[in-house]
């Protein structure tokens, strides 16, 4: 099989990441209302799944302050120190939670986020929503200081409306500092930011898209699909359109092809689904998918170890447009 792990710049900057990363917002330990959507993973768990992600060639991981409130952060350091990893070896993306807060904080508590994750640096730091006190301009104004004291290599958001983006590269683009990326749910199951304008920005811009949920939350790998009992145990995911009956039935014919495609090119159904994602939009979009057993650290790192071909990817294009 051939390997598609090329790195690939984040955006305009000089970042280069493997196009997945890991999604670390399941080491929170329960620590916060965030943390309780996961259960407690042990400190040897994390380990494992932290080091089976750069022995299979992964190069960034994903956490955030409210993961945990830093909980994510420190295992993820931890972990990281326990693989025998040196700082500057891999990327560390974290993000500031704006949400009661005002753009001045962002100076305030960034020598905690500098604490919580030491020895690494932080790579990329990312406004996590856009409902902040402040606006987005004055947000990413505060970040582009911390930028020039180098506590930060580069900025990014999350959440953000295609207006938002704009408004905040052009804040960044007159210091000229380029904004590097937008983390946005995107998957074949939520294709929103193709019709809502956020990916035509983006492209526009040379903004990178980091998909979240790039597995619409494990419903595009057609487990739930073989056995229904599943949902029985999904806790809050249950309230959701997609995890009702009818979702299960609207996404049917996606997870049909998916799952053929698979057993065409003998890989999961998620990789797959990831490997479509990470290349239909060129190099636009990369994606971090979490990883709870060691079990998905696998499928996660060989999702890159194939590509779909140009023909397949415009079949799942055409499947799954119905979710944009």
């Amino acid at each position: 099989m051939e390997n598609t792990n090329i790195l690939r710049p984040l955006g305009r900057t000089n970042m280069m990441v493997t196009p997945i990363g890991l999604g670390c917002w399941q080491f929170s330990k329960q620590n916060n209302l965030a943390g309780k959507f996961w259960p407690t993973l042990e400190d040897e768990l994390i380990n494992k799944v932290v080091k089976l992600s750069l022995e299979g060639g992964l190069n960034w991981f994903d956490t955030a302050e409210i993961y945990g409130k830093g909980a994510s952060e420190k295992a993820l350091s931890k972990a990281l120190q326990a693989a025998g990893t040196k700082p500057g070896e891999v990327l560390i993306a974290t993000k500031w939670w704006p949400i009661f807060r005002f753009a001045s904080n962002i100076p305030q508590t960034i020598d905690e986020r500098i604490e919580a994750l030491s020895p690494y640096p932080i790579d990329l730091y990312q406004i996590h929503q856009p409902w902040g006190f402040s606006n987005e301009k004055s947000e990413v104004a505060a970040m582009a200081e911390l930028f020039k004291m180098k506590k930060i290599k580069y900025i990014g958001v999350s959440n953000f409306s295609a207006q938002k983006m704009k408004n905040s590269w052009e804040v960044l683009d007159k210091k000229g500092i380029p904004l590097a990326s937008n983390q946005v749910p995107y998957s074949l199951l939520n294709r929103k930011i193709e019709t809502n304008g956020t990916m035509a920005m983006a492209k526009q811009l040379g903004i990178s898209i980091i998909a979240y949920s790039p597995l619409a939350q494990g419903m595009v790998t057609g487990k739930f699909h073989d056995n229904p009992e599943l949902l029985k145990n999904i806790g809050l995911r249950k309230h959701t359109s997609l995890f009702k009956p009818a979702g299960i039935e609207k996404t049917r014919p996606v997870i049909n092809l998916v799952k053929e495609l698979a057993a065409k090119y003998n890989v999961t159904t998620s990789q797959v689904a990831l490997n479509w994602l990470v290349n239909y939009n060129g190099n636009t979009v990369v994606a971090i998918p979490g990883a709870t057993k060691e079990s998905h650290v696998k499928e996660n790192t060989g999702a890159l170890s194939f590509r779909l071909s140009d023909e397949d990817m415009q079949k799942l294009d055409k499947e799954s447009a119905i979710f944009k």
